[in-house]
């Protein structure tokens, strides 16, 4: 099929990358055959390099034989230099924050046009919510998404305009109106969402920066809380987040000096 002909002069790894890049945040399950489809790749080659990533732990086959991302490629994310030091650095200023208000923390970097979640905290009381250590989720729809592209490059912040998704009936999806939020929070200083990624959560986050200086360019990573719907003292945990950002940067510096 002309289809099943799109990669045939690609290489092994061009071909796995494909494969692992038709997983989203909406859609982390696929049979077989919807991964030959979604890939272009002949069934007998899915088969081939699904079973290899699979006995790797790279892919996961559930109960129900349909396949997701597998612990193997989690652990070897949390590797990467960005992620796994600045986790290190902001747990436990993450989990003073957590003790201090009783929501859940998180804190995300900017990886490709999506947030990539590095760490969390939550307890038993906290709001449920559906991101956890390792997801990448949109970021016009989550505060530290909002962050992020706030002091992103234009390019992307151009090309996340045009691809506005609707996740609830109160995501943004006006480039107008994203816009103006975005300049709201590089002149606010942080970032909020009102059910725009879960219907019944608000959240709020904040930039990190890699220097004292808080210069725009200079932001790696954003730091949030996400809260139940309605808690009315949500801007005032801003100067919380602001604190624990700052402290995150001092630690940061610190271990860039030490070594």
């Amino acid at each position: 099929m002309a289809g099943n002909s799109r990669y045939s002069g690609e290489s092994v790894t061009e071909k796995v990358l494909s494969i692992f890049n038709i997983f989203t945040v909406k859609k982390n399950r696929f049979t077989l055959s919807e991964i030959s489809r979604l890939t272009g790749l002949p069934l007998s080659t899915t088969h081939r390099l699904v079973g290899e990533l699979t006995n790797w732990k790279a892919l996961h086959r559930a109960s129900d034989g349909k396949y997701e991302i597998g612990s193997k490629m989690w652990s070897i994310g949390m590797l990467a230099p960005i992620a796994s030091e600045l986790r290190v650095l902001a747990q436990p200023i993450m989990n003073d924050l957590f003790v201090a208000t009783g929501e859940n923390v998180h804190l995300a970097i900017l990886d490709g046009d999506k947030a990539l979640y590095i760490e969390k905290v939550a307890g038993q009381k906290s709001v449920p919510v559906i991101s956890r250590v390792g997801d990448r989720l949109p970021l016009h729809s989550t505060g530290v998404g909002k962050v992020l592209l706030a002091y992103a490059e234009r390019q992307l912040i151009e090309h996340t305009l045009k691809n506005l998704t609707q996740i609830t009936s109160y995501t943004i999806t006006s480039p107008a109106i994203m816009k103006k939020e975005l300049a709201q929070v590089r002149r606010d200083g942080y970032a909020k969402t009102n059910e725009e990624m879960t219907l019944g959560t608000y959240s709020l986050a904040v930039p990190v920066f890699s220097s004292v200086s808080l210069k725009d360019e200079n932001v790696i990573a954003a730091l949030g809380l996400v809260v139940r719907k309605g808690r009315r003292d949500l801007e005032r945990l801003a100067p919380a987040l602001e604190v624990a950002s700052r402290a995150i940067t001092r630690r940061t510096l610190s271990s860039i000096q030490r070594k």
